[in-house]
C-alpha cells in the first residue's frame, strides 16, 4: 500500500498505476462542461437582473427619469432569455438531451435575437453620439446607449459561449449515449 509520507512498498517503482479503471473522457467532458455553463448562466442572470432593475426603477419612476432612461424597446423581448438559462440547468441533472437542445435554440430566439434587433434600434442614437456629442438618454450621468452597447457586447459573449458549451457537452451525451447502445 502507498503512502505519501512512508516509504515506498517493496517491489515497485510507482509504475503500477496503469491497470487502474479510468473516467471515460465524455464523462469528464460532461462535467467541466456543465460546469462552465453553470458559470455563464450566473453571468447571464447577472446581466438579467440588472436590466430587471432598470426597467423596475424606470417603469415605477422611483428615480428621474434623467438619472435613469426608460428602455429599450429590445430590453422586453430580452426578458424572456431567462427561459433558455432555466431549461438548460434542468437538462443537467440527468442528463437530458432534449431540454438542452430545447435551450440552445431559445437561446439563439430568445437571447440574441432581442440583442441583434437591438444593436439595429440603438444604432441611430450611437452614430449621432458619435458624430455630434448628443445624448438624449442617461443612466446615472452616462449615455444610455453606451452603457446598453456595453451590456449587449458582454450579453452577446456570454451566451454565445453558452451555446458553444452545450453544443460539446450535447455532443459529450451523444458520445455516452452511443457506447451504450454499443454494450
Amino acid at each position: 500500500m502507498a503512502s505519501r509520507s512512508g516509504p515506498r512498498a517493496k517491489g515497485t517503482d510507482g509504475s503500477d498505476y496503469q491497470h487502474r479503471e479510468k473516467v471515460a473522457s465524455h464523462y469528464q467532458m460532461s462535467v467541466s462542461m456543465k460546469s462552465e455553463i453553470k458559470k455563464l448562466i450566473y453571468v447571464h442572470v447577472l446581466i438579467w437582473l440588472l436590466l430587471v432593475a432598470q426597467m423596475c426603477v424606470a417603469h415605477l419612476k422611483l428615480v428621474s427619469h434623467d438619472l435613469v432612461a426608460m428602455p429599450y424597446q429590445w430590453q422586453y423581448p430580452y426578458m424572456l432569455s431567462i427561459i433558455p438559462s432555466i431549461v438548460g440547468l434542468f437538462s443537467f441533472p440527468r442528463n437530458n438531451i432534449s431540454y438542452l437542445v430545447i435551450s440552445m435554440i431559445s437561446a439563439g430566439l430568445l437571447s440574441i435575437a432581442p440583442l441583434i434587433y437591438g444593436s439595429m434600434e440603438m444604432f441611430p442614437m450611437a452614430q449621432q453620439l458619435y458624430r455630434h456629442g448628443k445624448a438624449y438618454r442617461f443612466i446615472f450621468g452616462f449615455s444610455a446607449v453606451s452603457v446598453m452597447y456595453l451590456v449587449m457586447v458582454v450579453a452577446v459573449q456570454v451566451h454565445a459561449w453558452q451555446i458553444y458549451y452545450s453544443k460539446k457537452l450535447l455532443d459529450s451525451w451523444f458520445t455516452s449515449t452511443q457506447e451504450k447502445k454499443k454494450k
